[in-house]
């Protein structure tokens, strides 16, 4: 069992006040709030030894690329990525999607099949759509059922000889619900297929094995798993990231420049072009520090209790609507309530301290498959609790009248 008061305390901004209210923030989905381990740990190397790294010879350059490459480490190891190499830092889960679309050109061709699933945010379908826009290829969609789980049956359909890629989220930002990538990945290797997984979701609240998955690609982001923003990883299979050409070009990057011709660095520095967030690397290493020193399967556990009695209290308020309410999923609950528009109940919940997400969080397809403009999204974290629940229940019965 979890010390959520001892765990709760690690947070600051958990003490704050909104409209004279006690903060309770359900809007980790979008992104996490941080211990002050990880603020303390961004104080700290902008006040003793704030430099750019791998370039200097200085004492300050020589600390901040030891830290530095001490979290990527860190992070290698607690999604258990073969080596340190195949661990890229990137500017977030965007960036690192798009590094792999970008110059995924080397394994798509014209008339190749991409295939995206029907529950992806935005910024897993956008890219691949550029993508196949270049290289003449088609972009192919797994339908969602109406409890918002994948159309496996559908997907076993459209996989082909043709099919090049097969992209899809780990667990749906937009539903909460927990794909099976284990079976997608299986079948799509099947078809000799390369399959990236979207981890922004699932990187902070469940233990990833990325080389048990054998997903060709998996990408994490940073302000999710009470890391700072601005911070991302890519992992990669080594030979695929050996073809993959960089996603940008500058320093870092390269091993020789002339006017004539550029040779690249090898792995991870040949997609690191410029100044990294050496800050925020430094200090996602931390966040990785405490999620480990709270144990992974702990939190894992914790959240899945808030979501059983998150989505119990929320089908007590008369007109609930849940969306993906099925057993495997994160602790996330996106609903409505009768025909009240998910915004005007966010905004009076607000008024009462409390943080929820309403509209079509990225993934307008989604919302569209339902028939609705949005949901109210509910996303809880290791550091919420019950008590916060029926607090956010309470304000929602309340809002639900003053609306009707």
């Amino acid at each position: 069992m979890l010390d959520i008061n001892k765990i709760r305390a690690d947070f600051p901004i958990l003490n704050r006040k909104v409209n004279g209210h006690p903060l309770v923030y359900f809007d980790n989905a979008a992104t996490s709030q941080k211990p002050r381990q990880v603020i303390d740990k961004i104080t700290e190397y902008y006040t003793q030894y704030n430099a750019n790294i791998h370039r200097g010879v200085h004492a300050l350059s020589q600390e901040a690329t030891d830290l530095f490459e001490e979290a990527r480490e860190k992070v290698r190891a607690f999604f258990n990525i073969p080596e340190t190499k195949q661990t890229l830092f990137t500017s977030g889960n965007t960036h690192s999607i798009n590094a792999v679309a970008s110059g995924a050109h080397v394994f798509v061709k014209e008339g190749d099949e991409v295939i995206v699933s029907a529950v992806e945010h935005h910024s897993n379908i956008v890219p691949w759509q550029m993508l196949c826009e270049r290289v003449g290829a088609t972009l192919k969609v797994i339908p969602v059922l109406d409890n918002g789980e994948l159309d496996m049956d559908a997907f076993a359909k459209i996989l082909n000889s043709k099919t090049a890629f097969v992209v899809v989220n780990h667990i749906s930002n937009a539903l909460g619900v927990q794909n099976p990538i284990e079976e997608i990945i299986e079948k799509a290797h099947e078809h000799k297929a390369l399959v990236l997984i979207d981890g922004a979701q699932s990187c902070g609240h469940m233990k990833v094995d990325v080389l048990a998955l054998d997903a060709d690609f998996y990408t994490m982001a940073g302000h999710k798993m009470c890391g700072p923003t601005g911070i991302g990883i890519l992992y990669g299979k080594e030979e695929l990231l050996d073809r993959l050409p960089p996603y940008q070009g500058g320093g870092e990057m390269i091993d020789q420049v002339t006017f004539e011709h550029t040779t690249y660095a090898g792995l991870p520095h040949k997609f690191e072009a410029g100044t990294p967030n050496i800050a925020g690397g430094i200090a996602l290493g931390a966040a990785v520090d405490y999620l480990e020193s709270v144990g992974m399967e702990n939190i894992a556990a914790y959240e899945d209790e808030l979501l059983k009695y998150g989505t119990q209290k929320i089908k007590e308020i008369d007109g609930a609507v849940i969306y993906g309410d099925v057993d495997k999923k994160a602790a996330v609950i996106s609903f409505n309530v009768g025909n009240i528009h998910p915004y005007d109940l966010g905004t009076i919940v607000d008024k009462l301290g409390i943080a929820v997400r309403t509209g079509h969080h990225c993934a307008q397809p989604v919302m569209d498959r339902y028939q609705i403009p949005g949901t109210i999204r509910a996303s809880f974290a290791f550091y919420n609790t019950k008590e916060e629940i029926d607090v956010m229940v309470q304000a929602l019965q309340r809002a639900v009248i003053m609306l009707s």
